[in-house]
């Protein structure tokens, strides 16, 4: 039996933004809206979708950086934006985040045993002997050794310093890892062993992921299951194989279509190319917010929004999926 770790109920996420002359009229960036999600214990469940989708903000506001609109976060049944300062505090024990920018991430004025050497300190994890040797074994874990230890973060390459990373979010032996673009910003190469030692870790700690990327080529080799997100709304969810397989959101279909194929014998195959102009997350469009983009609209989908309806392990919103045209 699948044991539910972390989940959002009609979570909404609204960022005021000021415009208009003198900045006098307030409007908001609709980021994250009324998305329901369910995260399992020791899965990999990938968020995926365009730039600008609310995909980070999400993650963010499952770990409480960001404070939510309205809705609800459970974890392990407890709401954690009631949580107080000290029960949030012991929470953050369990709830990790690995960055998207390996460089921007570490405090380039700090000794890398320093950087290891925070999150234990700050959350009093015990002696100096047992933060030193806490400190190697991360190392080890990772595939670095001792000697790196002084050593400051622009002396690594972009790959070593993500481990690093890893390392810093490992250090409290946390329950449940936000991957923010963990692996966009270095080489091909380089991804897969990054990819490969999560994927070790995962299940030596029996870690859960939300991976948050926008590379689908990734998420086939990492995810269990699969969420499309679309201007702030979940629009299809499902295992990893079937998503791929069949997609039933239109939106999905296209984005599986702008994956590279490494076969040169395909180079000329016609792919389904979007058109149209994504809406603003301000200004939202009646309906459907894809019917814009959408080769398949019809009336219906210009005037109401459809539900996310869910049948067995999938779900989309969708008033016309494409399994039904």
């Amino acid at each position: 039996m699948t044991v539910r770790l972390i989940e959002a109920r009609n979570l909404k996420k609204y960022f005021p933004v000021k415009s208009g002359t003198y900045g006098t009229k307030l409007q908001f960036v609709h980021a994250v809206d009324d998305v329901n999600i369910v995260i399992h214990e020791r899965e990999t469940f990938a968020l995926v979708g365009e730039s600008g989708c609310g995909k980070t903000t999400l993650g963010r506001v499952f770990l409480r950086l960001e404070e939510k609109t309205s809705g609800t976060v459970l974890y392990r049944n407890t709401d954690i934006h009631s949580l107080n300062e000290k029960a949030m505090r012991d929470l953050r024990k369990k709830i990790q985040i690995i960055f998207q920018d390996p460089f921007a991430s570490l405090n380039p004025r700090m000794r890398i045993r320093n950087i290891l050497a925070e999150p234990l300190t700050t959350h009093k994890y015990g002696t100096a002997e047992e933060t030193d040797s806490r400190i190697l074994e991360l190392l080890e874990l990772v595939g670095l050794r001792a000697h790196v230890l002084q050593r400051y973060p622009h002396q690594f390459s972009g790959g070593q310093r993500q481990r690093i990373g890893i390392a810093r979010a490992l250090a409290l032996n946390p329950e449940f890892v936000v991957c923010d673009e963990a692996v966009s910003a270095l080489d091909v190469s380089i991804q897969a062993q990054i990819l490969n030692l999560l994927r070790d870790l995962q299940e030596k700690f029996r870690l859960t992921y939300l991976f948050i990327t926008h590379d689908l080529s990734v998420v086939r080799h990492i995810a269990d299951r699969v969420c499309v997100m679309f201007l702030g709304k979940t629009v299809e969810l499902g295992p990893t194989d079937e998503i791929f397989r069949y997609p039933r959101h239109p939106y999905t279909m296209f984005l599986l279509s702008a994956v590279p194929i490494p076969d040169p014998h395909k180079r000329g195959r016609e792919r389904p190319v979007l058109k149209g102009d994504i809406p603003s997350p301000m200004s939202l469009p009646p309906g459907c917010r894809f019917h814009t983009r959408c080769p398949y609209t019809k009336p219906v989908c210009r005037e109401e929004d459809p539900l996310f309806v869910e049948s067995g392990d999938r779900a989309v919103a969708c008033h016309f999926p494409l399994d039904q045209n």
